[in-house]
């Protein structure tokens, strides 16, 4: 698997209130705390908020908060952390590109769910109810989407697959061993 840290715009692409920049990966802290200056993000603890400001050689690109979640108790299962910053476009890209600048790399589309995926942390059934959740336009589609992102999809197939394997097992004990009683 890549063990690059990535980063992306989380938020709705244009204008607005507050725009989110996610990073994650193994050195997510480190880079988002070599433009941060408030508190050592290194230092505090899971699963908190900082407030202070992304710095650039002097210059103050805006004021914060930064959200830092440690593995493995995160989306991807790595150690994440999210820039809240104000929406405008121009800030989000000026944030964005410093972590580009300071050891990420851009997101693919997807790649935090996917990250998700390979880490263990959902299965493919919840990895594509993601986007289900995110395309959602009705309550009943929205609610349909979390169903499967909670699991009902993966259960349902577990209760499916779990007499399926001990049927295959049976008949491969008997395929083994036909002098045997071993079938119930």
């Amino acid at each position: 698997m890549d063990n690059s840290t990535i980063c992306a715009v989380s938020t709705a692409v244009g204008t607005g209130a507050i725009s989110i920049v996610r990073c994650s990966g193994v050195d997510a802290i480190k880079i988002v705390n070599s433009i941060f200056k408030g508190k050592d993000l290194e230092k505090v603890d899971s699963h908190t908020i900082s407030y202070g400001h992304i710095v650039y050689d002097g210059e103050v690109i805006d004021e914060v908060l930064v959200s830092v979640m440690r593995a493995p108790k995160t989306f991807t299962c790595e150690d994440v952390v999210e820039i809240n910053v104000h929406g405008g476009i121009t800030t989000t890209d000026r944030v964005l590109e410093l972590l580009l600048n300071s050891g990420c790399r851009l997101a693919e589309p997807g790649e935090f769910t996917k990250r998700a995926f390979l880490n263990g942390r959902i299965d493919l059934s919840r990895a594509e109810a993601v986007i289900d959740v995110i395309r959602s336009d009705s309550s009943a589609s929205l609610s349909n989407a979390l169903s499967q992102l909670e699991g009902s999809l993966a259960n349902a197939i577990e209760d499916i697959r779990q007499p399926l394997l001990y049927a295959l097992a049976q008949f491969a004990a008997a395929v083994d061993y036909p002098d045997e009683d071993i079938c119930e």
